[in-house]
């Protein structure tokens, strides 16, 4: 293998950088811990169809946001995203950090990919130094959430779709990818140097 090429590091987020889904935890930050409660028990009908295989992750992951979000205001909501990155530096996993800082030593190009919203690890990227983020994207209508998502949910093969886009040369750079579940698995096929945490 050329050891020239240029390497780009792909990480996945919830459960590699993080110890926890932040989906569930933004949710109980934006919301309080009683509104969630609440609302998973609205939402349980779906929640057991989507664990019996019956309604795919991303339909499943659509009525849960939409649920907790639709008609809240971007600002308002991106604000929230902005104060919750203080959070997720409680919840990173040191040693996936530390894999971090090694590849930015190396000069090689990090980047989190994820199924989890955009606007909640953005803030925490960049104040991080990692510009990249490729993850599932909201739509808005004058300026409020539709409840919709505006890509599709950036998990799976989504995961490798995304990285083909934003890097499409596959051969004229090494890849290094991390994931810790079933949602990285194409990702994980896709790199030259997969490693799953468990």
């Amino acid at each position: 293998m050329n050891t020239s090429k240029p390497v780009i590091a792909a990480f996945d987020f919830d459960g590699t950088i993080t110890t926890k889904d932040t989906l569930f935890d933004f949710i109980k930050f934006y919301h309080g811990k009683t509104k969630l409660l609440l609302g998973m028990i609205w939402l349980s009908p779906v929640l057991i169809l989507f664990k019996l295989g019956f309604i795919r992750n991303d339909r499943a992951k659509q009525k849960l946001f939409s649920h907790f979000f639709k008609g809240v205001n971007i600002n308002d909501f991106n604000l929230v995203c902005a104060n919750y990155s203080l959070r997720i530096d409680s919840i990173c996993k040191a040693k996936t950090l530390e894999r971090i800082k090694w590849h930015r030593n190396q000069n090689h190009q990090v980047v989190i990919i994820s199924a989890s919203v955009e606007n909640w690890i953005k803030p925490w990227a960049l104040k991080s130094g990692l510009g990249d983020v490729l993850a599932t994207q909201i739509e808005v209508e004058g300026d409020i959430l539709t409840g919709r998502f505006s890509s599709p949910n950036c998990y799976g093969q989504e995961k490798v779709n995304r990285l083909k886009e934003t890097f499409p040369n596959r051969e004229d750079y090494t890849l290094y990818a991390y994931g810790d579940s079933r949602g990285d698995k194409e990702l994980l096929a896709y790199a030259d140097y997969p490693t799953l945490y468990k």
